[in-house]
């Protein structure tokens, strides 16, 4: 599928007529799942890092 670069043009164009910029309730609960996310990736990551200090006892 080769498109020329202006179609690809036109499609970037259109795509962004097409979108519409969240509303401070959207993005803030957007915000809040990355936060959780980025924080449940990190308690997993410490308690991985945890338990495995504990089973080599701190070496």
């Amino acid at each position: 599928m080769n498109l020329h670069p202006a179609q690809t043009v036109r499609n970037m164009i259109n795509t962004l007529k097409i979108t519409k910029k969240p509303d401070r309730d959207e993005y803030s609960q957007h915000l809040r799942l990355v936060m959780f996310g980025i924080a449940g990736v990190g308690t997993i990551g410490f308690i991985i890092q945890f338990v495995f200090s504990v089973i080599t006892f701190g070496r």
